[in-house]
């Protein structure tokens, strides 16, 4: 019997298949998408709920040194939000890019193959043993996202594609990869461990070291000053950005960051480690300097790009803090996060193909005509923002506890000023949504299709309910240690 780690790579990479093998049906080709992103929740639940799981050996350089596969709590909760996700960003692609490109858009099958690829990354991530497994598949996940950023092959998406590759594979290259072999041969050892494994092996100089590598080197996570790969990568289609921002690419990086402070360095060095305050104060400063520049964004797109850095941060930030509360916080706003702002892009994105608009100044009144669409944005801009009754707001607040128990003044300030800053980037979207007059002619009859429509309806009533019942989330975040 096949175990239910590797069944859950074998699925998305079947799903990686298929548009190639039923090129010529596209309706089932997007069913049988469907199918693939159904049976890898239901795999991902399996292990979740399973009693215990086992190691599984893809492959060794050396009997000490294998690409290997290991679940733990944290590993389940970023491959439980990256599996529930795609099953919803699939049927928003499939009535986002019918709308927009037609029912047979050019470079239809590497756009559902390479959407498939980077949920393999995900989860290969998600469930890596160790460090050399941790980097084949934070490696998988660039190059197979690289094909959805230059999607429309303009000049411009190419432009974009140059400046993601660069920054994202030269800061793995240079700094994770040279840190995951300095590792190596300080400990003899890149397994994970609960608690960490670098005690011991390393000068605290070396330690402090290793950390400003192993975090700049996760530059998914848009860490200053290797952020700019995000706001050029929103020249992909509406459904990539979901991707980028909410799903896979951007929770890989925060997840690298996480589990390396849990699993290599250990919340002990962490807390004493002059590395973790530089990189501390780093993303405290890009939080607010994000939230500065997204006020000055009038580009839909282009704003919640700069949001998703400063959320990204706060994880980062959580996890060099370090801190108990600290860590759960910055746990659970993978998920949290994921749930608001996939709902974010999903109604900028039913917003393009309803009316052709991506402009902020051009959405007064837009409301009347797309309730449904701006009432959950709204819902996601509250949960974003880390209102109740909202989940944003338990990832949020422990958070704010892990500063507090810190004694983090200023880091707590920066949480403090980035929310009322996104206050005022983000409300005012909604206000002139609802309660501006129209400006012109050209708004939408209606709502976009129901395919765009369900999926951020859906994510927006998580929302809601993931405040009241956390449930599962909540659960695995608590045990991240």
């Amino acid at each position: 019997m096949i175990p239910l780690e590797l069944m859950a790579l074998i699925l998305p990479a079947v799903g990686a298949l298929l548009p190639w093998l039923f090129r010529r049906d596209p309706k089932l080709q997007g069913a049988s998408t469907l199918i693939i992103t159904v049976l890898l929740l239901i795999t991902v639940i399996q292990l979740v709920r399973a009693d215990e799981t086992s190691r599984v050996t893809l492959g060794a350089i050396t009997p000490t040194l294998e690409f290997a596969l290991q679940v733990d709590s944290l590993g389940l909760l970023f491959a439980l939000v990256a599996s529930g996700l795609w099953i919803l960003n699939s049927i928003y692609s499939l009535g986002y890019m019918h709308g927009v490109y037609g029912p047979r858009f050019e470079g239809e099958q590497r756009y559902w193959s390479c959407f498939s690829l980077a949920i393999v990354a995900a989860i290969g991530i998600a469930f890596s043993a160790n460090l050399l497994t941790l980097f084949l598949f934070y490696e998988l996940m660039t190059f197979s996202t690289w094909p959805l950023v230059t999607h429309s092959r303009s000049d411009e998406a190419k432009r974009s594609g140059r400046i993601y590759l660069g920054i994202l594979v030269g800061s793995s290259t240079l700094f994770l990869l040279s840190a995951i072999i300095w590792t190596w041969v300080l400990t003899g050892t890149l397994e994970f461990e609960a608690g960490g494994f670098l005690a011991g092996s390393a000068t605290a100089g070396q330690v402090s070291i290793l950390i400003m590598l192993f975090c700049f080197g996760s530059a998914k996570c848009a860490i200053f000053p290797l952020h700019q790969w995000l706001p050029n990568a929103m020249v992909a289609p509406t459904p990539v950005s979901a991707l980028l921002h909410a799903v896979a690419v951007v929770k890989a990086g925060v997840f690298t960051v996480l589990k390396i402070s849990t699993s290599v360095i250990g919340a002990d060095l962490m807390m004493s480690s002059w590395g973790a305050e530089v990189v501390a104060w780093t993303a405290a400063a890009t939080i607010l300097f994000a939230s500065l520049v997204a006020l000055t964004r009038q580009q839909l797109k282009a704003r919640l790009a700069y949001s998703t850095i400063g959320q990204l941060n706060y994880i980062v930030l959580g996890a060099v803090v370090a801190f108990p509360a600290a860590i759960e916080g910055a746990a659970l706003h993978i998920a949290m996060h994921a749930f608001g702002k996939i709902t974010l892009f999903f109604a900028a994105g039913a917003i393009f193909v309803a009316s052709g608009k991506t402009r902020i100044d051009q959405l007064a009144g837009i409301g009347k005509r797309m309730p449904w669409t701006m009432s959950a944005f709204l819902i996601g801009t509250l949960s974003v923002l880390g209102l109740p009754p909202l989940c944003g707001m338990w990832s949020k607040w422990l958070l704010a506890e892990g500063m507090i128990a810190a004694h983090q003044w200023a880091f707590l300030g920066a949480l403090i000023i980035s929310s009322l800053l996104s206050i005022a980037y983000l409300i005012p979207i909604s206000v002139q949504a609802f309660f501006a007059s129209e400006t012109d002619g050209t708004s939408p009859h209606g709502e976009a299709p129901w395919a765009c429509r369900i999926p951020l309806l859906v994510s927006a009533a998580a929302c809601l309910l993931l405040f009241w019942w956390p449930g599962i989330f909540a659960q695995l975040a608590g045990m991240v240690r």
